[in-house]
């Protein structure tokens, strides 16, 4: 039992089906600041919201292909994301999902504790939020970690160049950060501390590459390229990562394998330059047709994405969904999505490319900092569809898994459990990421991830440029308050509600 009680609401609209009924707000607030997480999220240096924004032209930006006449291309876009999750949006409102019973009257309770967090890390300087990326895990515990590791290059190294390396850095980093699970941990001999989950494989990414880890060059170890990725081994892998049998990580064969697909992705020269670096996207960013030049470099969100889809198609496993044999990445099959007898195998299908939209977030934070790169059309983002975003709206009885599914899932997470040999201190349900279970979570929470932000604002009385952006609501609302319930829930463990058979490559 977390911090919500039960109770049957059968004179409801939702009746049948067993609710979580939220505490007051009084309540939510006090068990929150009990909470190992409860800390200000790491500012990024120098982030702020500018009082006297660049002056930015209209710039129209291309549409999503017509996914009648390119189905694959359209669903590789970011346009698609949010469009097919509103779908299952409105399914929800209506509380007609396949696998979980919904109770938007909850939804007010999810508000107020999200905005609770909020205040209590942040107010009443809402416009020093940063936004979410991977930036501030690297600044776990208050240390600039990204500020020593600019100043510890000479001064002869020049901005974009400094702004290449940490593209390096922070694209790695994001493509480690799947779910390490409950047991795994990094002990920074550096630091004489240890680090779990994304913090914990953000700070073992850093200081595999100050090591050169990732770098084929000797003599400058602070680079990520093609011919270092491709030396990787399972083996190298582990010891960075502190693997072991009492050190378990999830995942270790297929996040090595996504780095050494990586490698041969990088041989794109026309991306990554002819010493195959990810930071050489800048370069092909600044000169790309569609930038213009105004008081500061103005990039297309769709030029940047079209990047990242393009460049790193080679990483994503053939036996992933796929149209006309072209990969789509993080997207899947969904059952709850509307058919008729003239529905075609694309309408069946949900994206979310969650790692993609997490690089973009991460990435463009450098090269706004760094080189003051506008990135227009950032909007058309989604919140992310993973399991602390997603466990918020479970553990706060906005969604509740159906009885056959739950009964299910438990199954599943007890015969993994013994596979594994492993005690099973807390029980969640389980399953692999491309069940309809997971898939169906996954893209209801990108539709209310929109709803919590109206109104997390509207609460928060936040009009005009003051009002939070996504990614802020993300950073300081949502993913800190899915952890924060998820701790208190489960104080053993602190898992999500559902978990995940990871691969090492999905989240």
């Amino acid at each position: 039992m977390g911090i919500f009680s039960r109770k049957d609401k059968s004179g409801s609209a939702t009746s049948g089906s067993t609710r979580k009924n939220s505490s007051n707000l009084g309540d939510i607030q006090s068990m929150s600041s009990q909470s190992q997480s409860s800390l200000r999220s790491p500012i990024t240096p120098g982030y702020n919201k500018m009082s006297i924004p660049p002056t930015i032209p209209k710039i129209t930006l291309p549409k999503a292909p017509d996914p009648h006449v390119d189905p694959a291309g359209y669903l590789r876009s970011i346009g698609a994301v949010r469009e097919r999750c509103t779908v299952m949006l409105g399914k929800a409102k209506q509380n007609k999902l396949n696998h979980f019973d919904v109770d938007m009257s909850m939804f007010e309770h999810t508000t107020k504790f999200v905005v609770a967090i909020i205040k209590r890390d942040f107010a009443p300087d809402y416009a020093s939020i940063p936004p979410h990326g991977r930036w501030q895990h690297f600044n776990v515990g208050g240390r600039d970690r990204i500020a020593e590791l600019l100043n510890s290059w000479a001064n002869t190294t020049d901005q974009p160049e400094r702004c290449r390396r940490l593209l390096d850095l922070f694209l790695v980093s994001v493509l480690l950060d799947a779910g390490a699970g409950t047991s795994w941990s990094y002990y920074s001999a550096e630091e004489d501390r240890k680090y779990k989950r994304s913090e914990g494989l953000a700070i073992a990414s850093l200081e595999m590459f100050k090591s050169g880890a990732f770098s084929s060059d000797k003599s400058q170890p602070h680079q990520v390229d093609s011919e270092g990725l491709q030396n990787l081994t399972v083996g190298i892998m582990s010891a960075g990562l502190q693997v072991s049998d009492k050190n378990p990580i999830a995942g270790l064969e297929g996040r090595t394998n996504l780095l050494i697909r990586l490698s041969q992705a990088l041989k794109n020269h026309t991306f990554f330059g002819a010493d195959g670096r990810p930071g050489n996207m800048i370069d092909y960013l600044l000169s790309h047709a569609t930038t213009q030049a105004s008081s500061i470099p103005i990039v297309m969100l769709p030029t940047l994405w079209t990047l990242l889809t393009d460049g790193l198609a080679p990483i994503w496993p053939s036996s992933r969904t796929a149209i006309d044999s072209t990969p789509l990445g993080d997207a899947w099959p969904l059952s709850s999505m509307p058919t008729s007898p003239t529905t075609q195998p694309w309408e069946t299908i949900v994206p979310f490319h969650k790692l993609t939209q997490w690089l973009c977030y991460s990435l463009m934070q450098p090269m706004s900092k760094l080189m003051h790169m506008h990135f227009i059309g950032a909007e058309l983002m989604t919140g992310l569809p993973e399991y602390r975003n997603g466990g918020l709206f479970i553990d706060t009885g906005v969604l509740t898994l159906k009885p056959q599914q739950e009964k299910r899932g438990i199954q599943q997470f007890l015969a993994n459990s013994q596979n594994e040999k492993k005690e099973a201190m807390e029980v969640v349900p389980m399953f692999a990421p491309d069940d309809d279970v997971i898939v169906e979570w996954r893209a209801v929470t990108v539709g209310f991830l929109d709803l919590l932000l109206e109104d997390v604002n509207e609460r928060l009385g936040l009009q005009g440029v003051e009002r939070l952006s996504l990614p802020q609501m993300l950073e300081a609302g949502s993913w800190k308050g899915g952890r924060e319930v998820a701790e208190i829930s489960r104080p053993n463990t602190q898992c999500p509600p559902i978990a995940i058979l990871s691969d090492g490559t999905v989240f």
